[in-house]
């Protein structure tokens, strides 16, 4: 049972992630409604057989404090598909202010990006634009759904169809 269960709201927002244990202790309870099954899985007790749960939504509406993700070098390195964001090098990455700290460039989502020292270095305390460097794609914050379609595109293919996402990297 290493699978997990994605968790919907009542209007269909990811809330979180769950094991397949309390999804199906939820579902016994009536606490919520499975949406999407994974294909070939089942739990098999002696007299019943229970399909996987992929999806699962919750049945009464659950106010949750909007979480932000985390800024952090981790989360900023998968957002960016691991490449350098000047060259798409995936060797010696370091994070890079696009606006320099010098320069009055805040740390945010928006102004942090993946690069590989070299170009780190390259761009010294300019812009981009200064150094002649272009950037591959423009930084944006990412949501949980981002986060999500990540882990869905290697181990739940199910949850896609419930997620917000246009287009994750992997």
């Amino acid at each position: 049972m290493e699978k997990r269960v994605l968790v919907l709201n009542l209007d269909h927002r990811p809330v979180g992630v769950v094991t397949v244990q309390k999804a199906l202790v939820l579902s016994f309870l009536d606490k919520v409604t499975t949406l999407s099954h994974f294909d070939n899985l089942s739990i098999r007790t002696v007299s019943q057989e229970f399909k996987y749960p992929a999806v699962i939504r919750l049945n009464e509406y659950k106010n949750i404090p909007f979480k932000s993700v985390l800024l952090n070098r981790n989360n900023l390195f998968k957002r960016d598909g691991n490449e350098c964001q000047y060259c798409g090098s995936t060797k010696n990455l370091t994070i890079d202010h696009i606006i320099p700290k010098s320069k009055g460039g805040k740390t945010s989502w928006t102004n942090l990006i993946t690069a590989c020292n070299r170009c780190n270095v390259y761009k010294g305390d300019k812009s981009p634009e200064q150094s002649g460097l272009k950037l591959r794609s423009q930084p944006f914050k990412p949501t949980l759904s981002f986060y999500l379609a990540e882990y869905a595109m290697r181990n739940a293919e199910e949850w896609m169809p419930f997620l917000d996402v246009k287009i994750a990297k992997v």
